[in-house]
């Protein structure tokens, strides 16, 4: 099929009907499209790479959760661009080309899962699926001013879906609406409607705000509460096994968090090796063509060795359990998505690791721990889009989802009051 021109969004356009009547089904009358990492029977699942496309089959089954969508009633229209191998949050593809960022056209969309969070933000579909490993859900959700769910790992099936790391790989989605974001999750969760629980706390990250280049009027104070350097502190006690990740030379750097770092230094390193095993013979074989940034990235993962895997697996039983602690059945933690602008799409991408070293860190606390991770638009600053995220712990999926959507319209408010 065509590709389509619209914002850049589409890798191939075409149409998949639900597989049932439509009357009264949970998704009845929705649109979606699908990140091209998720297999379609009679279609080639391209991982953001020619040469991969090229060296693969066709897919001869649908991904369940694609399957799970059009059983609901939702219609879909095509897959959407991604960046290579899913290996960037930058949102750049050299062959396939930068989707438009529709809230912020001069700057670049976020990835991996770039055209899935353009086509949502361009309302070219009503919602999306994309994946998050590292944080390709919520980055492109910040940047394009939408919604972006990032479940509980192990939430939602991957069968289908090329691996990238499996011991963060989830499947997230997209939309505009908070009532969509919900209802979409209940189909892929395989969950009941129940009532909305309210919060017992929420927790706001100050020292993570703090971080941020947006002041801290336009996001933590659009909140209630505060917790003095939550992760400064409370991370550092509680997950001792960080102290094999901690860069010594970064801890004195303004706006800096240690444990932060250490947590992405220790995420990076686990995904990277996992990647080595799932991929690695593959890129050695064929030694395909990558643009600049990814070749490095990727090369990077392929001559990594197993040292310190035993003490990543120590960091992420510890995190899980001290968050889970401090933040019990139905406590939230607020955090900025990423502490910094989207990039300018002339910006080097090869320099999008110096960029995205401290976005990591903040972006770790879900993944590292497993646990669910929201994030929410709050309008724009400076002409571009501003996002906070909230974090529950594993398996409060749905009281997360029922949350955005009590909670999303009051933000939204409180947001342009602070702008008048």
């Amino acid at each position: 099929m065509a590709k389509s021109s619209k914002f850049g969004a589409f890798m191939e356009n075409f149409t998949l009907q639900p597989s049932s009547s439509q009357h009264q089904l949970p998704l009845s009358g929705l649109t979606f499209a699908v990140k091209d990492i998720f297999d379609i029977e009679g279609y080639i699942t391209g991982f953001g790479n020619p040469d991969w496309a090229g060296t693969h089959s066709a897919a001869t089954a649908t991904a369940p959760v694609v399957t799970d969508l059009l059983m609901a009633g939702a219609t879909c229209l095509g897959k959407t661009i991604m960046d290579e191998m899913a290996y960037c949050m930058y949102g750049v593809n050299k062959h396939y080309g930068t989707p438009t960022n529709p809230c912020a056209p001069g700057r670049v969309p976020g990835g991996s899962s770039s055209g899935s969070a353009v086509s949502v933000a361009a309302m070219l579909v009503d919602f999306s699926l994309g994946t998050d490993t590292g944080a390709s859900v919520r980055v492109p959700a910040s940047y394009c001013g939408i919604l972006g769910f990032r479940p509980s790992l192990g939430a939602v099936s991957t069968v289908g879906v090329v691996p990238m790391s499996q011991s963060f790989d989830t499947v997230g989605w997209f939309a505009r609406d908070p009532m969509i974001l919900n209802r979409v999750g209940r189909v892929l969760l395989h969950l009941p409607d129940v009532d909305p629980i309210e919060p017992s706390q929420i927790i706001i990250a100050d020292d993570c705000f703090r971080s941020s280049n947006v002041p801290s009027d336009r996001t933590a104070q659009v909140l209630v509460k505060s917790t003095e350097k939550l992760f400064g502190d409370y991370v550092k006690d509680k997950v001792p096994s960080l102290q094999h990740f901690i860069d010594k030379g970064n801890e004195d750097q303004e706006l800096n968090i240690p444990s932060l770092a250490a947590l992405s230094n220790a995420v990076r390193l686990l995904q990277r090796y996992e990647f080595k095993n799932n991929h690695g013979e593959w890129v050695t074989k064929v030694n395909p063509d990558f643009g600049p940034g990814i070749y490095e990235r990727i090369w990077d993962a392929i001559n990594v060795t197993g040292e310190n895997i035993d003490f990543i697996h120590s960091v992420r039983t510890e995190l899980r359990a001290a968050l889970t602690t401090l933040l019990g059945d139905h406590g939230i933690l607020a955090l900025p998505t990423t502490p910094e602008e989207p990039p300018k799409v002339q910006e080097n991408p090869a320099a999008s690791d110096m960029f995205f070293s401290r976005p990591f860190g903040l972006l770790s606390v879900a993944g590292a721990s497993g646990f669910c991770q929201v994030s929410l638009p709050l309008g724009m600053y400076d002409d571009v889009p501003v996002a906070i995220s909230l974090v529950a712990k594993h398996g409060s999926d749905v009281f997360l989802l029922n949350l955005v959507e009590t909670l999303y319209d009051t933000l939204q408010e409180e947001t342009r009051q602070l702008k008048e």
